[in-house]
């Protein structure tokens, strides 16, 4: 399985316009190969690097397994909340340096039980035991000073 984007490619810079300093909507994203048996789609978005500790973006699940991307500004499925305290894409907003955002794409073999609005932890803590594959796309992005 994997997932892509024309706006940045693996480890390379995610485009200002997909940022806090731009329209902070979310960038296109291609998923290819989802396996056979694929009951719905997760995507988190976080960064690693914040520094009070991983820093959530965008939380997405229940995405129909039949889904082969999201266009630049779209959703799919049921929104989280993420760490910025909404239930939407925020896009990134280093405070101090460059960071890394991984957008990470899992297969799932059941949906999940969830409401819009759930944690990121309550995501992850659902999706123990079903996670049939999953795939990464990590973009870097360090704010004009």
């Amino acid at each position: 399985m994997e997932i892509s984007s024309d706006a940045f490619m693996n480890n390379q810079a995610i485009p200002r316009q997909y940022t806090c300093d731009g329209s902070d909507s979310s960038p296109n994203l291609d998923f290819n190969g989802v396996p056979t048996g694929t009951k719905s789609l997760v995507l988190i978005v976080d960064d690693p690097d914040a520094p009070g500790g991983t820093f959530d973006h965008w939380i997405l699940f229940n995405i129909p397994p039949q889904t082969t991307g999201i266009s630049p500004g779209g959703s799919a499925g049921t929104v989280g909340k993420n760490s910025f305290g909404n239930i939407a894409y925020g896009g990134p907003c280093p405070p101090d340096r460059e960071h890394r955002y991984f957008f990470k794409l899992y297969a799932l073999d059941a949906e999940l039980a969830l409401q819009t609005g759930t944690s990121k932890k309550a995501v992850e803590e659902a999706m123990q035991g079903h996670i049939l594959e999953q795939a990464v796309l990590m973009g870097t992005y360090d704010r004009p000073r």
